[in-house]
């Protein structure tokens, strides 16, 4: 394989693992999740109480998100601790938050001025 190929294909393997992580991420349960795992790790049943699911239903979610690498999860006795697996997820998290409020923003002024 030749160094254009080479690269060409690692570059195809990123964009595939890209989509397949905003895949994950396309859930408003998965983004409450990680709303309320900004503070730091937190139970199951924490996240049961903050996200506003079910314990079968959040699991589920956990589960899809800890293998895309999104949650992490420890053990202390008969319970399961979450926590974010890379904090610069929260930081693309926070920068598209950003953006879809001034999206927001700019909709309500338009909204405002078709009004008048």
């Amino acid at each position: 394989m030749t160094r254009s190929a080479s690269r060409a294909a690692a570059e195809r393997r990123l964009l595939e693992l890209h989509a397949a992580t905003c895949r994950t991420l396309a859930h408003p349960t998965r983004l409450a999740m990680i709303e309320a795992l900004r503070g730091g790790e937190r139970t199951v049943s924490d996240l049961v109480r903050a996200v506003g699911t079910s314990a079968g239903n959040l699991s589920q979610h956990l589960g899809a998100m800890r293998d895309a690498g999104v949650v992490e999860a420890r053990r202390e006795g008969r319970y399961a601790f979450y926590r974010i697996g890379d904090p610069r997820i929260l930081t693309a998290f926070r920068l598209m938050r950003e953006m879809l409020l001034g999206r927001l923003a700019r909709d309500a002024r338009l909204a405002q001025r078709a009004r008048r």
